[in-house]
Parts: structure tokens; C-alpha cells; sequence
């Protein structure tokens, strides 16, 4: 370390300057806190409880400037490619000690003592009082010290976590507001495990929910070829009230790298389909217009 410039955590230091990472991970917010659901500012409390200084403060400005290069989730760990001051990109790992069947077996017994729960859980949502639920098994659902996170990275910094540990730690806060069930998953379970082993029926109410369409043809080669079309294919041709519907009902895109959030840039491109399609179909004279 030169012992120069900046006074950081009782050392000198010439800071670094990270190589410009091109398509990289950038977090939505530009500026404040990151999160916006409960779980996710929960998280990112237990990262800045741990009182790493100003490596908060790069870790945000790396997760805002697209240093992260890719990031992996699976069962118990997050795996990361960060780019940093060096050519050579830093790997980064986050592990999160998995629960034991036992423990999980004490979990579904609370979660199926509240109706609630379940039915929050199919429909895509995570219970407010969720956490609450597995502290009355005595179980943590987030990491509650430290020491009940492993994190290593490549780089020479001698703190841990440090700035790319911490970059990683704030998009994965970003990731839990799109889908919150990533916390079971480094705990060891999937949503679709969880509901199972709750024994209730994962698709339970999906065929009500929505159509299924017609049945498969019982000749295969029908399926491709079709049929003749009727004079009353289109019916009345109509633009939708919300574009990219089907977009909005699947959510954001994991980790997305664009500028701008892919939802609200699909949203434009639905909709001036939709004025293309019915000026091919329509005179302007004839069109419909959903009230």
C-alpha cells in the first residue's frame, strides 16, 4: 500500500481505479438506497451492519456502474465475475449456510399452520411476517452475524468482504425485490420445493386462473399443418388496454444489463406493433378503440 492520498480504515492508501466494464450488471438505482420490498432492504441491512466502511460506499458505486460482469445463483452460494483495477476480472463468492432437512421440516410445520402463508406463497408473494415465522421455529431466515456468510474474492484487498464482495451483496438486494424466493433458494430450498414439501398442490387454482386453449389435434401432422382459416378469424380487431401484458405478468428480466428496464422498453415496442398491426387490418375510419 503507498501511504498517500486517502485515509481509509486506519491505513494510507492510493486508491484504485476500476477498468471500464462493458455490458456489465448495473443496479436500477442510481442514487439512494437499493431495495424496495421488505426482504431486500432486510438483506442489504445485514451487509451494512457489518460495519466495512467505506467499501459500502465503492461496493454501490460498482454495483451502479456495471462492474459485475455475470452472477450465479444456485442452492447455498452466489458465484460472480467483478470486473476491478485489474485486467484479469475478480471472482467473487457468497455462501449462505443451507438449512437442514430437520430444520425445513420445522419450518413447513409453522408455515401450514397459517393458511395465510400458503396462499401467499402460490400466488408469487412473499408474507410480510415471514421472517417472524421462521424465528418461531428457531430458525433464521437471513444471516443474522457475519459469521453465518462465507465470502471470498480474488482480489488482493485485504478486507472481506470487500468493494466487489459488497457490489455483488447490493444488486442480489435489487434481484430479491424481482423475485423474493431467491433467499429460500440460498437457504437451500426452491419456491416450488417449499409449497411441495408444504404438501399443497403447486398449480392449485392455475387452471382456473387462466384458459389452457384447445386440445392437441389426435393427428401430429394437423398440429403443423393447420386447417382452413374462418371468415371470422379476427372477429372485432381491437387494441389492447395494456401493452406487454404477458411481459408485466412475468416480471423483470433476472439481472438485466440495458439501460433502461426491459418491461417499459418492451411497453413501447407492444404498443406501436399494435398501431402497426391494425393499420395493416384496418382503414383508420374502422378501428375500435378499447374504452
Amino acid at each position: 500500500m503507498g501511504y498517500r492520498n486517502r485515509y481509509w480504515d486506519g491505513y494510507y492508501y492510493t486508491p484504485s481505479k476500476p477498468r471500464t466494464a462493458r455490458g456489465g450488471i448495473k443496479s436500477r438505482e442510481k442514487r439512494g438506497s437499493f431495495g424496495k420490498s421488505w426482504w431486500a432492504r432486510r438483506w442489504i441491512e445485514v451487509l451494512e451492519s457489518f460495519r466495512i466502511g467505506a467499501r459500502l460506499q465503492r461496493g454501490r458505486a460498482y454495483a451502479r456502474s456495471g462492474q459485475a460482469l455475470s452472477i450465479e445463483i444456485e442452492k447455498g452460494i452466489v458465484r460472480a465475475s467483478v470486473q476491478g483495477s485489474r485486467i484479469r476480472p475478480y471472482d467473487v463468492t457468497i455462501e449462505m449456510k443451507e438449512l437442514a432437512t430437520a430444520q425445513w421440516k420445522k419450518v413447513e410445520k409453522t408455515l401450514a399452520a397459517r393458511p395465510i402463508y400458503a396462499a401467499k406463497l402460490l400466488a408469487g408473494e412473499m408474507p410480510q411476517d415471514i421472517e417472524e415465522a421462521f424465528k418461531q421455529a428457531g430458525i433464521p431466515l437471513f444471516p443474522e452475524t457475519y459469521r453465518d456468510l462465507k465470502t471470498e474474492c480474488s482480489c488482493p484487498d485485504w478486507s472481506n468482504p470487500c468493494k466487489h464482495i459488497a457490489a455483488v451483496y447490493y444488486l442480489l438486494g435489487e434481484e430479491f425485490d424481482r423475485d423474493p424466493f431467491l433467499i429460500f433458494k440460498l437457504r437451500g430450498r426452491t419456491r416450488e420445493e417449499l409449497v411441495g414439501d408444504m404438501r399443497i398442490p403447486a398449480t392449485a387454482g392455475a387452471a382456473d386462473a387462466e384458459p389452457q386453449g384447445d386440445p392437441l389435434p389426435e393427428d401430429p401432422g394437423a398440429y403443423w399443418q393447420g386447417g382452413p382459416v374462418p371468415d371470422d378469424l379476427f372477429d372485432e380487431v381491437r387494441i389492447p388496454q395494456i401493452h406487454a401484458s404477458l411481459a408485466k405478468r412475468l416480471g423483470g428480466f433476472p439481472f438485466w444489463r440495458g439501460g433502461s428496464d426491459l418491461v417499459d422498453a418492451l411497453e413501447g415496442v407492444y404498443a406501436k406493433a399494435s398501431d402497426a398491426g391494425l393499420e395493416m387490418l384496418l382503414p383508420a375510419g374502422d378501428r375500435v378503440e378499447d374504452e
